[in-house]
């Protein structure tokens, strides 16, 4: 199978599509004795029979089939592709709009810096919300893609992942956890007076499904909009929280909040960009969707160093 190439898949296609030899070689401007070898090549490469021949027409056999189901899927992503790479050497121009949850305006605008100077010809407007907030503008076609941790269900949508999103639990430096060398209990945390995001956050989302996975039922203190709060009112000793390891990696890089090595943290997801699925996608999109996917995952490492030594350091992927 490694040595099948595109032309036989398509010489294949075509044969399966026009039902002979003769009439594939006139589609495809070569002779039929070429068509046939080629043929003849693919079922040998594959040890498989895919048409049986006949006086009057080539029939598919139940193996061609199924590989002709494939080998369409493989040259509709060849073609996909070719027209990708097309748009983008191009240049993409005109409008993008950008929608993230408030987790990623620790990076993204970052980002957008170098983004902006390979692709002056795009103007940028960005939207922060809750993830509930930024699906609704999703699915109301406010924005043109997004930045998230959990892709929205519901309505069709294509969401990539592009690095990893790790969440913790963090406390100051001088709390009598955060020294713990051992792996912490989740029940210990349950005492702890914990200060969260609201309802709809993603953020808040996870920290759920992790103390109800553990059938740990939290003691809150208080809840807040927002990450900034939270880190501050950790800081000042009003409690520990569970937060997007991406938010506080200045404050790691400080000293001045700590993680608290809790068993099954931290929490390993994914970043997703996501964007409405449609017969057209607009350059702008596609470039800014390749441009996370080729860089996100490296620009996280090198400029949350902190993040990625605590997460090897807990045994996290």
């Amino acid at each position: 199978m490694k040595h099948v190439t595109m032309r036989q898949l398509r010489i294949f296609v075509t044969v399966a599509k026009e039902g002979s030899i003769t009439k594939a070689a006139e589609r495809l401007f070569l002779t039929p004795p070429a068509v046939s070898m080629q043929i003849k090549e693919l079922e040998t490469q594959l040890g498989m029979v895919l048409f049986e021949r006949n006086a009057r027409r080539f029939e598919l056999t139940t193996v061609g089939e199924y590989f002709l189901l494939y080998a369409k899927k493989i040259l509709d992503l060849v073609t996909e592709a070719e027209e990708l790479a097309k748009r983008l050497q191009e240049g993409a121009v005109g409008e993008l709009k950008i929608g993230m949850v408030s987790t990623a305006q620790y990076f993204v605008p970052q980002m957008l810096g170098d983004f902006r100077r390979e692709h002056p010809g795009i103007s940028l407007s960005l939207r922060v919300g809750n993830r509930a907030q930024v699906v609704a503008m999703l699915e109301s076609r406010e924005i043109d893609i997004a930045v998230m941790g959990r892709p929205p269900e519901g309505f069709a949508v294509r969401a990539e992942a592009f690095a990893g999103h790790p969440s913790g639990f963090v406390a100051p430096p001088d709390h009598p956890l955060a020294d713990e060398t051992r792996s912490i209990d989740p029940k210990v945390i349950r005492r702890e007076p914990l200060i969260v995001r609201e309802a709809g956050s993603g953020t808040r989302a996870a920290m759920d499904l992790f103390f109800a996975e553990r059938r740990v039922t939290p003691t809150v203190a208080m809840q807040m909009e927002s990450n900034e709060a939270i880190k501050q009112a950790v800081i000042a000793g009003l409690g520990v929280a569970f937060l997007s390891l991406h938010t506080v990696g200045g404050e790691l890089a400080r000293g001045e909040l700590k993680v608290i090595p809790v068993r099954g943290t931290p929490v390993v997801r994914s970043w997703y960009v996501v964007h409405r699925t449609s017969q057209f996608v607009a350059p702008t999109v596609e470039a800014f969707r390749y441009f996370l996917l080729e860089r996100g995952q490296s620009f996280l490492q090198q400029h949350f160093p902190h993040v990625a030594a605590i997460c090897e350091r807990l045994g996290a992927a």
